[in-house]
C-alpha cells in the first residue's frame, strides 16, 4: 500500500474508540445522578440508566461514524494533504520539507487492537504538528517509512532504511540511574522520617509533609521509569531512531540537522560508574511536546554519550578539545566551569555537584551576547550565550574576563557565518 496512490481514511476502530469514549464520558456523568449513592442498584434503578443511556449510546456511535468519516489524507508529490470535514471540508497541504520529526505512537489502550497514532511535527512551534490517530500498525509504519523518503527526496517506495545499534538502556540500570541521585535521598530520608515520627508519636499532621514527598519521588522515579523503560537508540540514514516505553511506546526519528544544541548530564553520583544522561534542542519540538521529546538517552556510559554527541555533529571529539578554565576571579560556585571551541562546535561545562557539559555547532547558533550582573560587573567579568531556539540546552560561557568574552564573541560570531556559507541550510530531510 503506498499512500500516494487513493485517498486514505483512519482505521475503522477509530469510530468504535471515539464512541465509546463519549459513552463512557456519559456514564461517569450521568450515574451518579441517575443511581442513588449508598446502597445496591435497584432493578428499578438499573431499568432507568438503561432506558436514558440507549439514546447516548445511539449518539455517541453517530459521533464516532462522524469523526472517523470526517477526516481523510494522502501524499501528493511532495506534500502530506489533510482534508477533514464532511459538510464543510477544509484541506491542509504540508509541505513535506517542513516536516521535523514522524513519532509513531502506540498508547496501552490501542495495543490490543494492533492500533497506533502517527504524529508528524512541522516547523512552526505549538500548532506545527498533524495527528493521525489511529492507524493500523503496519500502515502506521508504511506512512511513515514513506514520509521519511520524500521527505529526503526519495521515491515514496523507498523501504525503510536499515539501522545500526548503539546503545539498548537495560531496565537495571535505568532504575539505578534514577535512584542513585542527591535530590531523590534526600527526599526518601524526608519520607521515611516523617512516616516515623507520625508513628511514634500518633501524629496525623506529618501526612503534610509526607504525601507531598511520596508524589515527588514518584514524579522522579516512577513516571520516567514508565516513560522510558526498553529504551534503545540507534543510528539510520534518516536520523537518530528512539524507542521506549512501557504503557505507551513511541517510535521516534530524530534527524541530526534538526538538533540545534545537546548537553551532557553527569550528576556527581554517578560520575564513579561512568555513567551520564543526554538532552537535546529539536528544531520543531515545543511547550509539551519538547518536554517528551528531550530526551536522547536516559543513562549510558561516558563514552557512548560521547559518541552520540559525534554522530549528531559530525567531526565533534570533546575529548580532543580543550576547554579552558573561568576566570580566577570568580569566586562563585561556578568558579570550576570552563568552555572551548573548534571549527565545528562550542563547548562549555558547568555544574560543581551536577556536572553538564553543553555543546553546540557553529552551524546551528542564532546569536552570540555578552551579559553581565551586578556582582560580575564587580569583577569584572562577563557570560557569553550562544543562543539556540527555545529548550532545553542553552549554552553560555561564564564567568570570564571581559577582555576575553569579547574575543569568544567575535572568533564565535565568525565561526558561525564561515559554518553557515560552508553548509547551505538543508530544507530536505536526510540530505
Amino acid at each position: 500500500m503506498h499512500f500516494s496512490h487513493g485517498v486514505h481514511r483512519l482505521h475503522w476502530a477509530t469510530a468504535l474508540i471515539r464512541a465509546m469514549t463519549v459513552f463512557v464520558i456519559y456514564l461517569v456523568m450521568a450515574g451518579p445522578v441517575v443511581v442513588s449513592p449508598g446502597s445496591g442498584v435497584s432493578p428499578s434503578e438499573l431499568g432507568l440508566l438503561l432506558m436514558v443511556s440507549a439514546p447516548f449510546l445511539l449518539i455517541a456511535i453517530i459521533v464516532g461514524v462522524w469523526v472517523w468519516l470526517s477526516l481523510r489524507f494522502w501524499i501528493g508529490g511532495d506534500d502530506l494533504v489533510v482534508e477533514t470535514g464532511v459538510l464543510r471540508k477544509r484541506k491542509r497541504r504540508i509541505s513535506l520539507s517542513r516536516v521535523q520529526a514522524v513519532d509513531v505512537v502506540r498508547p496501552l489502550v490501542t495495543r490490543a487492537l494492533r492500533l497506533a497514532e502517527v504524529r508528524v511535527e512541522l516547523a512552526g512551534g505549538d500548532q506545527g504538528e498533524i495527528s493521525l490517530r489511529f492507524l493500523g500498525r503496519a500502515a502506521a509504519q508504511q506512512l511513515r517509512a514513506e514520509l521519511l523518503a520524500r521527505a529526503a527526496g526519495l521515491p515514496g517506495h523507498t523501504p525503510e532504511a536499515p539501522e545500526r545499534l548503539i546503545w539498548r538502556v537495560r531496565f537495571g540500570a535505568l532504575l539505578a540511574s534514577l535512584v542513585l541521585k542527591v535530590p531523590v535521598f534526600g527526599t526518601f530520608a524526608l519520607f521515611v522520617a516523617l512516616l516515623s515520627a507520625g508513628f511514634l508519636y500518633s501524629e496525623l499532621g506529618v501526612l503534610g509533609g509526607a504525601v507531598p514527598a511520596l508524589l515527588g519521588l514518584l514524579r522522579a522515579v516512577v513516571a520516567p521509569l514508565v516513560i522510558y523503560t526498553n529504551f534503545t537508540v540507534a543510528m539510520s540514514p534518516d536520523g537518530l531512531r528512539l524507542r521506549y516505553g512501557l504503557l505507551e511506546t513511541r517510535m521516534q526519528t530524530v534527524p541530526p540537522g534538526r538538533v540545534q544544541a545537546i548537553r551532557i548530564v553527569e550528576p556527581s553520583i554517578w560520575r564513579s560508574s561512568g555513567w551520564a544522561r543526554v538532552d537535546v534542542t529539536v528544531a520543531g519540538y515545543s511547550g509539551e511536546r519538547q518536554v517528551f521529546s528531550s530526551v536522547l538517552v536516559p543513562v549510558a556510559p561516558r563514552d557512548v554519550a560521547y559518541h552520540l554527541v559525534a554522530e549528531v555533529f559530525p567531526g565533534t571529539d570533546i575529548n580532543a578539545l580543550r576547554l579552558m578554565p573561568a576566570s580566577g576571579r570568580s569566586w562563585s560556585l561556578d568558579r570550576h566551569a570552563a568552555a572551548g571551541a573548534d571549527d565545528v562546535v562550542f563547548v562549555s561545562r558547568r555544574g560543581l555537584f551536577c556536572r553538564s557539559t553543553d555543546v553546540i555547532a557553529h552551524a546551528r547558533a542564532q546569536s552570540v551576547r555578552l551579559s553581565a550582573g551586578p556582582l560580575q560587573r564587580l569583577l569584572g567579568l562577563g557570560t557569553v550565550h550562544i543562543d539556540a531556539p527555545a529548550g532545553p540546552v542553552q549554552v553560555a560561557a561564564v564567568n570570564r574576563d571581559l577582555e576575553e568574552a569579547r574575543i569568544i564573541i567575535e572568533s564565535t560570531a565568525e565561526r558561525a557565518r564561515v559554518a553557515r556559507a560552508r553548509g547551505a541550510d538543508r530544507t530536505r530531510w536526510a540530505r
